[in-house]
């Protein structure tokens, strides 16, 4: 499949109204449950190396991070001020609307590692956004897009909500094959107990080494 493949509709949502809006008001909760929170923090100490680089895509109050080791730096980048700025594991934060603008504000080869957790539902332009995600990421560097069953529905673009977790894992497939720069594509089940937590799923790539 190619980018022409991904229509202009499908990227539609319920509420096109302007983000900075809906995000105004600060939510300084977790957006998965607390075993599906464990699940995604046990993932991210066996994936992230230590003294690493990190840029937390779609940021905001809680990263999912372990505690140790310690990260050399973790980039929050997001739209609401407050909480990013109430996140203990940011060591800096950032302001920035990708549906408006996908070109990330850092320079080529910044980061370590790249992390995209349960937001990526709320991407109108997932494929330039991944595009620029491989650019500021290192060769090797490691992507990791989370996703659960939750959201909110009327910020999640159409294609997503019409379909299924399994079929969510092949559209983020889709996303970044289009996208280019990525090789190592694999999904991974993490969710803790099923039918009794949050499930929780990873896509993952690495940053190829061209370019």
């Amino acid at each position: 499949m190619m980018r022409s493949e991904l229509k202009p509709e499908y990227f539609i949502r319920e509420d096109a109204g302007e983000d900075e809006v809906f995000y105004a008001m600060p939510r300084l909760v977790k957006h998965i449950d607390e075993p599906a929170c464990v699940a995604l923090t046990d993932y991210y100490a066996r994936n992230l190396p230590a003294d690493c680089a990190i840029l937390d895509l779609m940021s905001s109050y809680a990263s999912h991070l372990p505690v140790e080791p310690q990260y050399y730096q973790v980039v929050g980048l997001g739209l609401n001020k407050v909480e990013l700025e109430e996140n203990p594991q940011l060591t800096e934060c950032v302001i920035h609307n990708l549906n408006i603008n996908p070109s990330i504000p850092f320079p080529d080869r910044s980061f370590d590692a790249c992390l995209l957790a349960v937001s990526v539902q709320y991407l109108t332009q997932p494929v330039q956004v991944l595009s620029d995600v491989a650019r500021v990421l290192k060769p090797g560097a490691l992507l990791a897009i989370s996703f659960s069953n939750r959201m909110f529905p009327s910020k999640a673009v159409a294609i997503w909500r019409r379909l299924g977790d399994a079929d969510h894992s092949r559209l983020l497939e889709l996303y970044l094959q289009t996208a280019g720069g990525w090789t190592d594509i694999e999904f991974e089940d993490l969710s803790p107990a099923p039918g009794q937590s949050d499930p929780l799923y990873v896509v993952s790539a690495l940053r190829d080494g061209v370019g």
